[in-house]
Order: structure tokens, then C-alpha cells, then sequence
């Protein structure tokens, strides 16, 4: 819905000035060339050709909304977060949704993970939470990760996603046979974004006033209940209305149907993690709730939509090393790679001075850094002194850490992640296949099989079912039969 606005004044050029005319451009004469000299042509023109900056590398179809979290529980002998200080405390948020592999102008209705970023402007500064609807992801270690999106992305030669390129990186990677059965089960294609439920995915650090730390992962629980698709509801809706995940939010807030989720938290002492029967800091495994239950901790509800979808969504930046006291990072190799690109791909993507937009800069606090200058700097800081220490009444240093420290020991080295107790890749996808119904076990092998079929090569065929069967015999079976059935 486009609100009925009152004309305002005139049209005027970029620099304030009253445009005549803006049908017609300036020419030498009746039908002679066009001169030079109409500026409000060039400007416009040169405006257009820089309107786009480039887009996410992974995440780019995405959509956004602002809301509140509430606080419904006492947290406070596990962190001092101040926006988690006490209950019925409200913070603002904006939440950005996101397909991971599809580009700018790719469809909503896709088997794919989808992003959930969530921005909190809290009065410590902004604090994201920069999560997926899975629990789990595909690797545990960031080194992979540029090869792993080149699996998924459009291949050098032919220019498009293939089958031999995913499945040979899957099954050479057996690591990621527990997120590949949550992204061909029921849950791979959700029906919109409110029908979803939203995760940290990694292990984060909370500490209380007392220094205690624990580690804690992150749930939230759609209220709106879950609703996915079949692969063949996507194939029809994507291909009818590419944007349907996006128009679902936005008409969803704009009727007042506003969607919540239910926020809760694992939470593990610091002192259980080194003999937990898993590595707690493993992004390709859960903890089972059988071990750690989910504590509802709060209520987040969107309320609004952005007014405006390039400033809000496409130039809104979220980064896991924005944190806030109380809350830091775990020794997660995933993570630890995160927390350098993804503020190196926005301030190459956006610009040095993303943090100074509106969707991006703190809404309940003032950002107060000695950076200066780049482009788009917008002279916030006037004549104050750029450097510190100094006797002119910059801002100071506090002398307390957001996070406590982590003992660490041993040679460095291009090391592997600990083993634990239960650690292997196919226990928890074992385990994620036997709690499945007969009929959501039959629709996993279908849309599995449906893939590697595409694949044409048959070492790359077997290697991948036999990650399949190493989780669970009946599993690799079932699976292998339906792919030599559409094989022929």
C-alpha cells in the first residue's frame, strides 16, 4: 500500500534546485543533439548507473521487519546484558530473512536454509544475533566455507547450480549429512517466513556480574506453528510468485497479523563443556534438550514494516562480533571465522560508514568512536579530537571486557576442532532419521533421491549414499534404491 501524500513543493535537482522541466532534455534546436550543458539529464542518468551496490554474496534475498523482544524470564545470574536485566523489558529489534544461495533477484520458494538475523538496539549498542532456521550448519570449520558456496552458486562453465558440484563437495564432506537431512526433510522449504522457527545455530558466551561464564545457544519457536511446503507446492509457487515469503511479511504487518516467535536458551556451565559426550562447540551437532531443556527467556514480535526495502533490508548490516556486555563469542571455528567476514563483506559492500545508517547505527544509545572520514561520512563528530587518549573530554576506554577470557593452551597449527565422547558425522543425522514418521522418512529419501539423480557421475553417486548409510543403515537402503530407480 503506497500512502496519499500532499504535494510537497516543487522537483529540484540533487543540490535544492527548482526543476522547469523533466519530460524533456535539452537540445541543440528542434530534433538536434542534446547538450552537454542539461545537468538535470547527467545527474540523473549517473545517479541511475550507481543506484545498485553489490550484492550479498550469500543471503541476498532477503526481507526485513522491525518489532520488539520482551523479557518473560529472570536471566540475570547468567549474564549482565542490560536489555536482559529484568522481566517485561522492551528492546527494539529489525529482523532480516534471507535465502542463503539465490541471488538478488532469485525465488522465495527454494530448498535452501534461510537466514535469521536479528538486530537488537539495546542501550550497550546494537547487539546481533546473525542465525538460521536450522540448528546445525554444513562444516564446522570457516576455511571451508568459500568452497562449500561455490558448490552452491552457478558453476564457472556452465553458469548454472549443479548437481555434481553439490554432492561432490557433500559427500567428501561427511560433516554435513546432519544439516543435508533437516534441508531435504520436511522443514527444507518453509512455507513462508512466519511459519519457521529461527536459531543462534552457534554456541555463545554468557557471563554474569559475579565473572561466571556459561555457554548458551539460541531458539526461537514461531508462534504462527510450523508450515513448509512440498517440493512440488515450491516448484509452482516459485515459479508463480517469486517473491511470496516477501509479500507474506510485509501484508501480514501491514493487516496487523503481527508474527512472534517464542525465544529460549540452552545454557551449559562453563565447566561441563570439555567432557560433554559432544563437542558443545560444533556447529554441525545440537544438544539434545534431553541434556540441556530450552529455557523461554522472552517474546519477539514484528510490528513494522521498513519504509523504504534498499535503506532498510539491502543496506542493513549485521556482523557476530557486535556484542554487547554479558554476551561474547565461544571457541566455534565457524563462528571465529564470522566474526571477520561478515563486517569485512559489508564494509566492502556498503561502505566504511555502514554503521551511520539509520537501520544500522544504535537507536537506544549513541555510537562514540574516534573513526572518522570515508566515503558517505556524514561530519557527526564535528571538530571533535579524533584520537584517544586525550585531555579534551573524548570519549574513554571503560577497563571491563564484554566477555570473559578463555584458557587456551597448547602449540598452534592448522589443528582439527577436539573429539568428544559421541563425536562423529552421522550420530545426530542417525538419530534426526529415526525420530521421523514413516511418512516423513518417505518424503526425505524422495527429495534426496530427486537430487542426486541429476548427478552424473556414479563414484560420486555411491560416496554420497554411503554417508547416508553410515548414519542409518536403512537410511543408506531406502535411499539408494530410490536413486537407482530414477536412474534407471
Amino acid at each position: 500500500m503506497t500512502a496519499q501524500i500532499e504535494n510537497t513543493g516543487p522537483l529540484t535537482t540533487e543540490a535544492g534546485a527548482p526543476v522547469a522541466d523533466n519530460q524533456n532534455s535539452e537540445t541543440a534546436g528542434s530534433g538536434g543533439p542534446v547538450l552537454v550543458q542539461d545537468q538535470l539529464l547527467l545527474e540523473k542518468l549517473a545517479h541511475f548507473n550507481r543506484e545498485r551496490i553489490p550484492e550479498r554474496v550469500v543471503h541476498a534475498r532477503g526481507a526485513g521487519a522491525y518489532g520488539t523482544f520482551t523479557v518473560t524470564a529472570d536471566v540475570t545470574k547468567y549474564t549482565r546484558a542490560k536489555f536482559l536485566s529484568e522481566i517485561g523489558k522492551e528492546t527494539e529489534v529489525f529482523l532480516r530473512f534471507s535465502t542463503v544461495a539465490g541471488n538478488l533477484g532469485a525465488a522465495d520458494a527454494v530448498r535452501d536454509p534461510r537466514g535469521f538475523a536479528v538486530k537488537f538496539y539495546t542501550e550497550e549498542g546494537n547487539y546481533d544475533l546473525v542465525g538460521n532456521n536450522t540448528p546445525v550448519f554444513f562444516i564446522k570449520d570457516a576455511i571451508k566455507f568459500p568452497d562449500f558456496i561455490h558448490t552452491q552458486k552457478r558453476d564457472p562453465y556452465t553458469g548454472s547450480q549443479e548437481a555434481d558440484n553439490v554432492w561432490d563437495f557433500w559427500s567428501l564432506s561427511p560433516e554435513s549429512t546432519h544439516q543435508v537431512t533437516w534441508l531435504f526433510g520436511d522443514r527444507g522449504i518453509p512455507a513462508s517466513y512466519r511459519h519457521m522457527d529461527g536459531f543462534g545455530s552457534h554456541t555463545f558466551q554468557w557471563n554474569n556480574e559475579a565473572g561466571e561464564v556459561f555457554w548458551v545457544k539460541y531458539h526461537f519457536k514461531t508462534d504462527q506453528g510450523i508450515k513448509c511446503l512440498t517440493q512440488d507446492e515450491a516448484d509452482l509457487l516459485a515459479g508463480k510468485d517469486p517473491d511470496s515469503h516477501q509479500r507474506d511479511l510485509r501484508e501480514s504487518i501491514e493487516r496487523g497479523d503481527f508474527p512472534s516467535w517464542t525465544v529460549g536458551v540452552q545454557i551449559m556451565p562453563a565447566a561441563e563443556a570439555a567432557n560433554y559426550r559432544f563437542n558443545p562447540f560444533d556447529l554441525t551437532k545440537v544438544w539434545p534438550h534431553a541434556d540441556y531443556p530450552v529455557i523461554e527467556i522472552g517474546k519477539l514480535e514484528l510490528n513494522r514494516n521498513p519504509q523504504n526495502i534498499f535503506a532498510e533490508v539491502e543496506q542493513s548490516i549485521f556482523s557476530p562480533h557486535h556484542f554487547v556486555p554479558g554476551i561474547g563469542p565461544s571457541p566455534d571455528k565457524m563462528l571465529q571465522g564470522r566474526l571477520f567476514a561478515y563486517g569485512d563483506a559489508h564494509r566492502y559492500r556498503v561502505g566504511i560508514n555502514a554503521d551511520h545508517l539509520p537501520v544500522n547505527r544504535p537507536h537506544a544509545t549513541e555510537a562514540r568512536s574516534h573513526g572518522r572520514d570515508g566515503f558517505m561520512y556524514d561530519g557527526r563528530h564535528g571538530g571533535a579530537k579524533n584520537y584517544e587518549p586525550n585531555s579534551f573530554g573524548g570519549p574513554n576506554e571503560t577497563g571491563r571486557a564484554l566477555w570473559q577470557p578463555v584458557p587456551v593452551a597448547g602449540t598452534t597449527g592448522d589443528i582439527p576442532a577436539p573429539s568428544h565422547a559421541e563425536d562423529n558425522d552421522f550420530v545426530q543425522a542417525g538419530n534426526l532419521y529415526r525420530l521421523m514418521t514413516e511418512e516423513e522418512k518417505g518424503r526425505l529419501i524422495d527429495n534426496l533421491a530427486g537430487f542426486i539423480s541429476k548427478v552424473s557421475r556414479d563414484d560420486i553417486v555411491k560416496r554420497a549414499i554411503e554417508n547416508f548409510r553410515q548414519a542409518d543403515e536403512d537410511y543408506g537402503r531406502r535411499l539408494e534404491a530410490a536413486v537407482k530407480a530414477l536412474r534407471g
